[in-house]
């Protein structure tokens, strides 16, 4: 943002932040995170902090030590992220729409060096291969016309965790262990639901494959569409596995059903998807910027066949959700979600595709926001600045949308189709297909056809 442009936003700026930074105190205190904010949405290549310290001092000419002021702000100052994200969350909750999508993810900040905290040689999808990066797990929040980060945590990897000394050297606190991403987006949906967020979880493979994972969130009652991996097992959701077997008073009750045994074959999600290739029709979901977004897709009520070659019965029925575009030899995407058993197959592609808001907010909290500009190596001051770009990036998203309100476009953002939000958010309770609910593909209305 221009720096004239950004000072005829000051008071609208400060009246903002003055909502969201309460619980850090010290008027100077925040008043210094106004400051970074400012340093952060003002135009420049990089937004760490000696660079936007020198933009700053330039633009306000008031003598002061900006760099120390911001170092000490984001390095020293002991002040609490967690008052400041859910006063965010509360914010979000108040100016979107309910029940929109709670979007999970992970990102790769690729860094220098060994001593900068979570940072190692891991698998990055920013780099599309294994590099030398930290790791963060964010939450957005999108609600069919804008998208909010509400929360964000640094992936520690097991090598981190192995190495308390180097932990302390980062500043992590030693009440920190070990966690697997998947535990740390259920600790971030936990939160967002306190603060009042509710809606569809949304998530890529790395999460959804995960069965302990989707058991959560089924039990802690949300809806969701994540990506699988290919190799996941299914059966048919309407097979019949016969009865509980009566107890006959020796040893253990039953507890599976008679036909669940030991060694039990079951097909990959990608099989079944080959199996029924007569079921794909094609969908579009939006409208791109070089016309309509569509591909060939199917889907199927199904049980998850978790552990079914070792006697394990298998999971509650839900939805495989399988895209197959026409140029492929095979299908590349498949989904499992919870979604109630009346959902036609376009709501179902419209929920799985609102996952690109998160490459949307991406673009500018990395490249216009400096999300992973940080230079310094403490536990505390990453996540100092990843709040800080969090709401510097929800400032923007409201100003773009009081412009939209006055009737000039948001700059730089695509839309989803007219009618898309109330078809993916208007699902209802959460209610897994049932084991004779018919595949959504052979329903006529349910997709778009040429």
């Amino acid at each position: 943002m221009k720096a004239r442009k950004l000072e005829r936003l000051r008071k609208e700026l400060s009246g903002f932040l003055g909502q969201l930074t309460q619980s850090m105190g010290r008027i100077d205190r925040r008043r210094w995170a106004e400051t970074y904010v400012r340093g952060l949405l003002l135009d420049g290549q990089r937004k760490s902090i000696q660079p936007m310290a020198e933009r700053l001092e330039a633009i306000d000419r008031d003598g002061r030590d900006y760099e120390q002021a911001l170092q000490q702000l984001v390095n020293q100052s002991p002040w609490e992220t967690s008052p400041v994200q859910e006063a965010l969350a509360a914010f979000v909750v108040q100016h979107t729409r309910p029940e929109g999508f709670l979007l999970l993810d992970d990102t790769g900040l690729p860094k220098k060096g060994r001593h900068s905290v979570g940072v190692a040689r891991q698998y990055s999808g920013t780099l599309g291969k294994v590099g030398n990066c930290q790791v963060a797990v964010t939450l957005q929040y999108a609600d069919g016309r804008d998208v909010y980060a509400v929360d964000a945590e640094l992936y520690l990897p097991q090598s981190w965790m192995e190495d308390r000394a180097r932990c302390r050297r980062a500043g992590v606190p030693d009440q920190i262990g070990y966690r697997p991403k998947w535990q740390l987006a259920l600790a971030m949906l936990q939160r967002a639901a306190t603060a009042g967020l509710r809606g569809t979880v949304l998530a890529d493979s790395f999460f959804g494959s995960v069965t302990a994972f989707r058991e959560a969130l089924q039990q802690a009652g949300w809806r969701y569409c994540v990506g699988i991996d290919s190799t996941l097992k299914v059966v048919d959701a309407q097979a019949d596995w016969g009865a509980v077997p009566a107890w006959r008073g020796i040893g253990r009750p039953p507890s599976r059903p008679a036909k669940v045994r030991a060694g039990a074959k079951s097909p990959s999600v990608q099989q079944w998807a080959l199996h029924h290739a007569g079921d794909f029709r094609k969908v579009a979901w939006r409208e791109g910027s070089k016309g309509p977004c569509s591909a060939r897709f199917a889907a199927w009520p199904v049980r998850p066949a978790y552990r079914l070659s070792a006697g394990k019965e298998p999971l509650q029925a839900c939805w495989l959700l399988v895209e197959w575009p026409a140029a492929q030899a095979a299908p590349t995407k498949f989904f499992f979600s919870n979604l109630p058993s009346k959902t036609s197959l376009k709501q179902l592609v419209l929920v799985a595709k609102s996952r690109w808001w998160v490459e949307q907010s991406y673009k500018e909290l990395k490249g216009e926001l400096g999300l992973d500009h940080f230079e310094g190596r403490r536990w505390q001051g990453w996540h100092h600045h990843v709040t800080l770009v969090m709401l510097a990036y929800a400032f923007l998203v409201r100003y773009r949308r009081r412009r939209a309100k006055k009737g000039a476009a948001p700059p730089g953002a695509s839309r989803p189709p007219a009618g898309s939000y109330s078809a993916c958010c208007s699902a209802g309770p959460v209610t897994a297909p049932s084991a004779n609910a018919a595949s959504t593909s052979n329903c006529p209305e349910s997709v778009t056809t040429n």
